[in-house]
């Protein structure tokens, strides 16, 4: 049985070069502190060795970063999960002695926080105990939470629901709740296409345009195939739709035929088929369109006729209409400030490329499939899980509807999925036959949690990350030099996504900042390599032939290749300035934007978002916060500016024409 310690915390508030001692906080006592601009709140925590610690710090009217430290010095983790409300902090002693927890504020940032610690247990030794441990945050009756299952040889032998599935009818999880699984329902969009290729009903090779006369020719073949493989070049709908000026997060409805009038206005291929993986929710919603067509049945009737049925899967259906009853189904929350949840909708027209509502009985029968081909046949798995092969010869991640990679040497098959609010992870190891799933209705719920999951109860199956890092580099995190990360310090722009990673570093803590994002902590685990735990991604940074740092990698799913940009920035003057003013219209998007000067800025304007600074990153290019990010201005052959073309990740170049 786990032991509650209750242990003294002696809390330091340095303040110029004083130390006064304040009250000692116990668990489950708050404490009210206050920060200045550079300042910062010590506290120490006296722990024996394997503790779990979890914690939280209240921030009233600051923004406040948390590091942990162990007696070593080590740092153990930072915390900046938000900027307001309760930023959480969870830890585990390895050696025995005083922890120091600091807290900071974010930038230059001043005001109000409390710390509570709610928790210090002896780490536990079960499978079963290290995820109660792992899910402490969400086991409570005032949280949206998540439902975690173990799958062993075909069958669940571990599972169990933490926290709320309606807080506003006190219903709590249960392991039988029903959840939207997002982008998890690609493999089974991908499973249709495939039985209906198998009865010869269409090809991978078929021309998209055969079951849908509306897309424009643009001039290459799009085929089924590179709908499956996110290389079609249409552009992503989401980003598009949100560019328009629809506020998805706040529940603004989409119909599908938007999708296809998208597709249809769209101008050109972002990329030749087949060249270039961009993970495309268009694709698969054309994919379901495509089955009622041939099928001549909605796509819900078909699915369950033809795949959920076969499978067993009695608890899954595709929810075609966000506003449609799903008994037992959990409503998604996202994190409102400091006032707790707040009720979020589906996406609208979600269908095929998500849109699914399952439980994990039924998506642990799918798992099983996969093992043996029962329905739909070997040959069919096979096709759905191995790596397309791009037309320049490298090889992606992306099979059909599944991704293939690799965790602590087991070769993986898996695909996460997120809504509005709802977050799923689907993980199978074929090597052991096992896997993981994980269904949530809390928009703040990490993917992350999956992998401890498998670290938990398969660990005899893994090589432990520590051993992968031996035989790559031996490398000892607590004798990186902070002065070290200075050659990385600068601005880095991603190919292909319109994107800026700004890197900084306080003292010994080092910063990831992207375009109009919050900054957040990376930490060295070889030579120029970081993880951003925050977004389980990790970096590598590249020396150019000069021996200076110049490009770097981004490993978040697929690899994505970043190049310095120069620090000195192009400054325009107030003529110059001035030439970007007006109003824009996309013909494509059927929007408008205005930019104005205010100031010493150029600012974005929208009737329906708030007035965002545009960023320079070099002459006729600048940096905004979303949904556009990136705007190209456009000249005329005799210097007058026409237009922009605005990018934004998945989607790029909408034009937008100047009209006044």
């Amino acid at each position: 049985m786990l032991r509650t310690v209750v242990l003294l915390v002696s809390l330091l508030v340095v303040m110029s070069s004083a130390c006064v001692a304040t009250p000692v906080l116990k668990v489950g006592e708050e404490l009210a502190g206050a920060l200045t601009a550079g300042g910062e709140a010590a506290y120490s925590l006296e722990l024996g060795t394997e503790y779990f610690v979890y914690g939280a710090a209240m921030q009233k009217s600051v923004d406040v970063i948390i590091t942990v430290t162990g007696p070593d010095g080590a740092e153990v983790g930072v915390f900046d999960v938000s900027g307001e409300g309760l930023d959480y902090f969870q830890f585990q002693s390895t050696i025995e002695g005083l922890y120091g927890i600091t807290i900071k504020p974010f930038e230059d940032g001043a005001g109000e926080f409390s710390v509570l610690l709610y928790m210090t247990e002896a780490l536990a030794e079960t499978p079963a105990g290290k995820v109660d441990q792992l899910m402490v945050r969400y086991a409570n009756d005032a949280t949206p939470g998540a439902i975690i299952a173990v799958v062993e040889d075909g069958e669940i032998s571990f599972q169990k629901a933490y926290g709320m599935a309606n807080l506003s009818h006190g219903i709590p999880l249960t392991t039988t709740t029903i959840t939207n699984i997002g982008s998890t329902s690609k493999q089974f969009t991908a499973f249709a296409i495939n039985l209906l290729v198998k009865e010869g009903k269409l090809s991978f090779d078929d021309d998209v345009r055969k079951y849908l006369p509306e897309v424009p020719d643009f001039g290459e073949t799009v085929t089924i195939g590179h709908l499956l493989s996110h290389t079609s070049g249409y552009r992503e709908y989401l980003n598009g739709i949100a560019m328009s000026g629809r506020m998805l997060d706040e529940g603004d409805y989409i119909d599908r035929d938007e999708i296809l009038a998208l597709v249809m206005r769209q101008p050109e291929l972002q990329n030749s088929p087949g060249a270039e993986w961009n993970y495309c929710n268009t694709g698969y919603s054309l994919l379901a369109l495509i089955v009622e067509r041939i099928t001549e049945k909605g796509f819900d009737v078909w699915m369950k006729e033809k795949v959920f049925g076969p499978l067993g899967m009695g608890n899954t259906q595709v929810r075609m209409h966000r506003s449609s009853i799903i008994k037992n189904s959990a409503q998604g929350y996202v994190a409102f400030q400091s006032l707790g949840f707040r009720e979020v909708p589906d996406i609208s027209a979600s269908v095929g490329a998500g849109g699914i509502y399952t439980t994990v009985a039924d998506l642990a029968l799918w798992m099983k499939n996969l093992h043996s081909g029962e329905v739909g046949g070997k040959e069919v798995i096979e096709k759905m899980t191995t790596p397309l092969v791009l037309t320049d010869g490298d090889e992606s991640a992306y099979g059909m509807g599944l991704v293939i990679d690799e965790f602590q040497g087991l070769r993986r098959i898996q695909h996460g999925g997120g809504d509005s609010a709802h977050r799923s992870t689907f993980a199978y190891f074929p090597e052991i036959d096992k896997g993981v799933i994980t269904l949530s209705n809390n928009g703040s719920y990490s993917r992350g949690i999956a992998d401890k999951v498998v670290e938990a109860f398969f660990a005899e199956n893994l090589t432990p990350a520590e051993t992968l890092a031996e035989t790559q580099n031996e490398f000892d995190a607590s004798n990186y030099q902070p002065e070290g990360f200075d050659e990385i310090v600068g601005r880095f722009e991603l190919e292909g996504i319109d994107l800026i990673l700004t890197f900084s570093r306080e003292d010994d803590v080092f910063y990831c900042q992207a375009t109009g994002q919050p900054r957040t902590t990376i930490v060295p685990t070889a030579n120029l390599e970081f993880n951003i735990e925050a977004v389980d991604a990790a970096i590598n940074f590249h020396r150019g032939d000069d021996g200076d740092i110049s490009s770097l990698t981004l490993h978040q799913g697929a690899g994505i290749t970043g190049n310095r940009l120069a620090d000195e920035a192009w400054v325009p003057d107030a003529e110059e300035m001035a030439t970007y003013t007006g109003r824009y219209f996309s013909n494509e998007l059927e929007a408008f934007y205005e930019i104005v000067v205010d100031g010493d800025d150029l600012v974005l304007k929208h009737r329906r978002f708030s007035d965002a600074k545009l960023q320079i990153k070099k002459k006729d290019v600048f940096l905004v916060a979303s949904p556009l990010r990136e705007l190209s201005f456009v000249r005329s052959d005799e210097g007058i500016l026409t237009g922009f073309a605005a990018s934004n990740g998945r989607t790029r170049g909408v034009f937008f024409e100047r009209v006044n």
